[in-house]
């Protein structure tokens, strides 16, 4: 590789370091949680995908950008959203306000921390839902706001 594709790499990769950890007040919209777990990354994934389940969700979607980065060769801290919902909720949702539709699947974040551990974060069904100004998608939000903090209190409880 030459030299100069060599700096360029390490001044992207320097520039580009991920924080030490995720807090709340680093996320610009309202309603975020974040959760800092005792578990390292890979684990948090199982944790995460285990609660979805038990608590009668669906995965929906992945998406990593680790996975994509060790495909360029390139490592960076672990780093995956998970996209979580259920064919009830999505009908419920599109009667109540088919924009509404962009919102779905919800997500969760969960990255990996400077210091192995790893962090889960996020928005809260009702903040999400809020902008549509519809009482049909806060009824509903009201039903998703408990499941999804109970998908991340399992996840990142300690075991």
């Amino acid at each position: 590789m030459p030299i100069r594709s060599l700096l360029a790499v390490l001044m992207f990769l320097i520039g580009q370091a991920p924080a030490a950890a995720l807090d709340v007040e680093d996320f610009p919209m309202a309603g975020m949680v974040v959760l800092e777990t005792p578990h390292a990354f890979s684990e948090l994934v199982g944790r995460v995908e285990q609660a979805i389940t038990d608590h009668k969700m669906g995965l929906v979607t992945q998406a990593s950008a680790s996975v994509g980065a060790a495909g360029r060769g390139v490592t960076i801290p672990g780093n995956r959203i998970v996209g979580v919902f259920r064919p009830d909720f999505a009908v419920r949702m599109l009667a109540a306000s088919l924009p509404a539709g962009v919102e779905a699947p919800l997500r969760f974040y969960l990255v990996e921390n400077a210091d192995g551990k790893s962090a889960l974060a996020y928005r809260k069904p009702s903040a999400v839902f809020a902008p549509y100004g519809s009482d049909e998608l806060d009824r509903l939000a009201e039903e998703l706001d408990p499941i999804f903090s109970g998908i991340a209190a399992q996840a990142a409880a300690s075991r």
